[in-house]
């Protein structure tokens, strides 16, 4: 077994299900996409450590536990479309494409969405449309969606990405209020978005995705 698969599997064994990932589609889909391939040469031996990897100036790979347990709380089901915001340099749709029947990816930042499309394609995976564009915008020509997970905190969600989902539909992110982080769940029901905190989080925060401080008198 390669350096890189024991890795892999330490991460599955002693990250994620001691922290309450045990879906065993997720696992597997987290199991079939080599992380180490989607960060910078210099940091594949630590592709599996629990914390978050930048992967370009201000821009990161979410820590495994965090990204794993918003999927766990997303639930994709094979029949769901899925936006990815911020998929960076492709790792979380490469995952996404595991779970569902179709993943946007949407980056704005361009030679990290060069990156991604080169990155899903060695790993021949075909469900996995990237795109390019405002990551706070969303991709409203291709939505609503099933399922719209943010790879970052943000300190809002726009009300585009809102709008952008399916009645029935599942909003995931990590959402910072008053300096501090917190898995986040967004879920539509007839029309109506309702909103519920689920565990604490600490992740950096996507460019676009924080609030502006207006003027104190």
């Amino acid at each position: 077994m390669s350096e890189s698969a024991v890795a892999l599997s330490h991460m599955i064994d002693c990250q994620l299900r001691p922290s309450e990932v045990n879906d065993e589609r997720l696992i597997g889909a987290i199991r079939a996409v080599p992380r180490e391939q989607f960060v910078p040469k210099a940091k594949r031996a630590i592709a599996y450590v629990d914390e978050d990897l930048e992967v370009a100036p201000g821009r990161y790979l979410m820590e495994p536990v965090t990204f794993a347990r918003l999927l766990v709380e997303a639930n994709v089901s094979k029949k769901d479309v899925v936006l990815d915001v911020g998929c960076a340099t492709g790792y979380s749709a490469a995952v996404l494409a595991g779970l569902a029947d179709a993943v946007v990816a949407l980056e704005e930042d361009e030679d990290l969405a060069a990156a991604a499309e080169k990155k899903i394609a060695a790993q021949e995976i075909i469900n996995v449309a990237v795109v390019k564009g405002a990551l706070n915008k969303g991709v409203a020509k291709q939505g609503p969606f099933d399922v719209i997970v943010i790879e970052g905190a943000v300190e809002e969600v726009p009300e585009a990405l809102v709008k952008q989902l399916k009645d029935g539909g599942r909003l995931v992110c990590v959402k910072i209020s008053g300096g501090i982080g917190r898995g986040h769940i967004i879920t539509k029901t007839a029309g109506i978005a309702i909103e519920r905190d689920l565990f604490d989080a600490n992740v950096p925060v996507l460019p676009g995705f924080v609030v502006e401080k207006g003027f104190v008198f």
